[in-house]
Formats: structure tokens, C-alpha cells, sequence
């Protein structure tokens, strides 16, 4: 697992922020002593606290500028237990909106020890707070800044990935007002999940698309239509393949991989290379060439 490095007070879309907090995302599937070791011994955080509330879990690291709050998502099998007549209703919710009664009570579940730790980790409410997941754990983050907004904690930045729609118009009308510029949902290509549940029902997505076209660009805002077309030709004739295609590009590790191919490569420079390149320069000035001593 590589290290989680946030730039903590970048709150437009940052891309080394969208590949940690990916990676943050794809660690909440493993199990929880792997995620303690994981965020204190690598990512170097001070704290971190993994809680489960009515089957709904969430970790949640801290270090002196920031805390990530990471919701685990779903298998991929269980993903049609959203769409059943129970939680398929829209129910009230934060920021005056209607949203999906499955994620609201999922959340709920563990809304109380969630508050109070983050309560806890931050209590001046000076820390810059990131919320993420993947999948179902997606649109629990977005609920979450919702729920916080309305107790009147703001959050830094929301990253999600392969977020269903969680709300109504109005929930995402009113979420938007508050967080477009700060809340980016971040969409693999043909992703099924992305898809549900249907607009058709009232719903809607929320958010800043950042899209990830078929050859892997990441495109900002891309229009319906434009996502549409380019995912027709897979789609025209092939129904189940292009069904098949939107199981796969929903997996978070295939998020992880193109967004980290985004990442410009760190070049390492060493002391000697940084003292050749000093000389250089420090000739140009001088009227007698400058050339390093060996110690005595």
C-alpha cells in the first residue's frame, strides 16, 4: 500500500489528493487490524479508529492537519439489495432534500459514534476533514457532509467513487449550493452503479463529474450525452458484455490504477547532482570559477 500524502488545505480538485484518498478508499475493504497498521506504521497518522454500527463500517485517521473519515462500500453482488422497494424510497433528509432510505439508515446506523469521534479527533474544528468511499460507502460520504453541514461543521473536500445517486433534485440542488466546488465524483467509464438508481424515480446525481473516458483521460463536467456516446459502442449489440464492462469498471482497484497513471513521476535528485547545478550557476556570476574542495 503507498503512503497517503493530502495536500490538506486544497479544496478545488487536486489529483494527489483523489489518488490517496482512492487508496484510502481501497484499504476500507480490509479488515481492521490491516487498516490500524496500514494508516499508523505507513501513512504515518497519529490515530485511527475503525467503527462499526449496525453492519455499517468506517475508519477514520488523523494526523495534525487533517482527518480522513473512509465509509467501506458493498460487494458487488449485494448491490441489487439497494434497489429493492423498501430502500428504493425516498425519505427526508439533510440540507431539506429527499434522499435514499437504504444509504440515510445505513448511515444512521453509525451516525452517533461517527460525530463523536470526529468530535474528539477535532476539537477546535480546526483540521481539514476529507470524506470518501467507494460504491455504497460513496454515497454515505456525501450524506455525511450533508448531515455535518447541517450541524454546521463544514468539511474540506468529498471524494467519491462510483457513487450511486443518493437524492432527490432538491437534496442535490442543495448539496451542490454548499459543496460543488469541493465535492468531486469521480466516474469509471461504463460503471453500472453510477447508473442506479434511476432518474426515472426521482433521483439525481450530485457533485463535480470528474469522468474517466474508455482510453482512461480524465475529463472535468463531461456532459451526459457526451458520457453516453462513448460508451455506445460497447453498448450497441452487446448488451450483456456492455453490462459485464460496467461490473468491472465499478471495482476499486481499477479506480486506483487510472487515477494513480495521472500522477506526474517524482524525480529524485541527489546531493550531488543539486551541487553540480548550484556551481553552475554561481560560475555564471563569478568572475573565477567556483570548483568543490575535497574536506581535508
Amino acid at each position: 500500500m503507498n503512503q497517503l500524502r493530502l495536500m490538506p488545505h486544497a479544496r478545488s480538485f487536486d489529483i494527489g489528493n483523489a489518488v490517496a484518498l482512492v487508496r484510502a478508499a481501497e484499504l476500507s475493504y480490509a479488515e481492521p487490524d490491516l487498516i490500524e497498521e496500514t494508516v499508523i506504521r505507513e501513512w504515518g497518522y497519529d490515530r485511527c479508529h475503525f467503527l462499526d454500527g449496525g453492519g455499517t463500517q468506517v475508519y477514520l485517521a488523523s494526523s495534525d492537519d487533517c482527518v480522513v473519515v473512509c465509509f467501506r462500500g458493498t460487494e458487488i453482488n449485494a448491490i441489487e439489495d439497494w434497489v429493492t422497494d423498501a430502500d428504493l424510497a425516498l425519505v427526508r433528509g439533510p440540507m431539506d432534500g429527499m434522499v435514499h432510505a437504504g444509504f440515510y439508515n445505513a448511515l444512521s446506523d453509525v451516525w452517533q459514534l461517527i460525530d463523536r469521534q470526529l468530535n474528539r479527533l477535532d476539537q477546535h474544528g480546526r483540521k481539514s476533514v476529507f470524506l470518501t468511499g467507494h460504491s455504497l460507502g460513496a454515497a454515505l460520504a456525501a450524506l455525511a457532509a450533508a448531515r455535518w453541514h447541517d450541524l454546521g461543521r463544514r468539511v474540506k473536500a468529498v471524494y467519491t467513487f462510483g457513487q450511486p445517486r443518493t437524492g432527490d433534485e432538491t437534496f442535490a440542488r442543495n448539496f451542490n449550493f454548499e459543496y460543488k466546488a469541493a465535492a468531486f465524483r469521480v466516474v469509471n467509464h461504463n460503471d453500472l452503479v453510477t447508473r442506479i438508481p434511476p432518474r426515472s424515480l426521482g433521483y439525481s446525481h450530485l457533485g463535480t463529474l470528474q469522468y474517466i473516458t474508455s482510453d482512461g483521460q480524465l475529463v472535468d463536467d463531461m456532459q451526459w450525452w457526451q458520457r453516453f456516446l462513448d460508451g455506445w459502442h460497447v453498448a450497441l449489440g452487446h448488451v450483456f458484455h456492455w453490462a459485464k464492462d460496467g461490473v468491472a469498471d465499478h471495482r476499486i482497484g481499477q479506480y486506483r490504477l487510472l487515477l494513480e497513471s495521472h500522477l506526474r513521476p517524482t524525480r529524485t535528485v541527489d546531493l550531488k547532482t543539486k551541487l553540480h547545478r548550484f556551481l553552475r550557476r554561481a560560475n555564471r556570476l563569478s568572475d573565477e570559477p567556483i570548483r568543490p574542495r575535497r574536506a581535508g
